[in-house]
């Protein structure tokens, strides 16, 4: 079963260049794990060397923050639309 996976600009230059890629898993995980073995260096953009999920990044399933769902072990199903937001740094002085 393929999830639809939207990311941003941080993120499309890992995936070549698309805002929106196909994955497939059970869970947050298995999506990430799917997108690792597919874009080499993707996880390592969201999670820690521990493996948990930067605090400056924000997972959504249908726009629910999977924070407060189960975390990376959050169920995906067909239909389901992930959007995976690096936070963004910057601006003026």
């Amino acid at each position: 079963m393929a999830v639809e996976v939207r990311v941003t600009a941080v993120l499309q230059r890992v995936v070549g260049g698309a805002k929106t890629v196909q994955a497939e898993g059970a869970t947050i995980q298995g999506l990430l794990d799917n997108l690792e073995a597919n874009y080499p260096g993707f996880k390592e953009q969201v999670l820690s060397a521990e493996g948990t999920l930067h605090r400056f990044v924000n997972i959504y399933k249908n726009d629910e923050d999977i924070r407060y769902l189960e975390q990376l072990n959050t169920a995906v199903a067909a239909g389901d639309v992930i959007s995976i937001l690096p936070a963004l740094a910057g601006g003026s002085h």
